[in-house]
């Protein structure tokens, strides 16, 4: 696969995409209107990546964010853009370009991620996980999420644990750790310790069995 050493960057905060995965994303904002019909004249490639302090303008990014691409676009009448993307690598970023552009752009590195284009046979079964989607299945039902759990069984394990990892009710910083674990079987022992910490429900101290 011949990825882009220089992508342009989506600092979206509240939001991480995983290898693997496919997410929709609403873009309104003229600067990243600008970056989807650049991205879809050319290789359609966006990054994603985690701004550390919103507040702050420009507000400095989280070193690692997942590559996506732009497989599905829509223009609303109201100029809005309905897009799905998905993820494909993780990346490592070197610097950011200056540029007249509207949105930013940086040089990036993929070598300690080329694992994530990998499809392989999973040493880790559904089998070994069945504790760890218990207890995440409760704490999404506790926290009012909807998982399609059946649906979910049907995929690839490693997409199965991206899925969960990207949608679950973690904060953003646990998901800026399970992004960042290296595998897949990292991140699943990243997933059950995390868990560990919602032993007690917030609301009612009750455990969560």
């Amino acid at each position: 696969m011949n990825l882009p050493k220089k992508i342009p960057v989506f600092p979206l905060s509240n939001f991480i995409i995983f290898p693997k995965t496919t997410v929709p994303l609403n873009i309104f904002e003229p600067r990243y209107i600008e970056m989807i019909n650049d991205s879809m004249k050319s290789d359609k490639y966006i990054g994603m990546i985690q701004p550390k302090k919103p507040e702050d303008i420009p507000p400095e990014l989280h070193d690692i964010g997942c590559l996506g691409k732009i497989t599905s676009f829509k223009e609303n009448t109201d100029g809005r853009y309905l897009i799905e993307l998905k993820g494909i690598i993780r990346f490592k970023v070197e610097q950011e370009i200056s540029s007249k552009k509207n949105y930013r752009e940086f040089e990036v590195d993929y070598q300690n991620y080329v694992e994530d284009l990998e499809v392989k046979n999973n040493s880790i079964k559904f089998t070994d996980l069945e504790l760890i989607f218990k207890d995440l299945k409760l704490l999404f039902e506790k926290k009012g999420f909807i998982i399609n759990w059946k649906g979910l069984e049907k995929q690839s394990l490693d997409e199965t644990i991206n899925a969960l990892a990207m949608a679950s009710p973690f904060t953003l910083e646990e998901k800026q750790v399970l992004l960042e674990a290296k595998n897949l079987e990292v991140r699943k022992s990243k997933i059950s310790e995390i868990l560990t910490t919602y032993s007690f429900d917030q609301y009612n101290n009750t455990t969560i069995q």
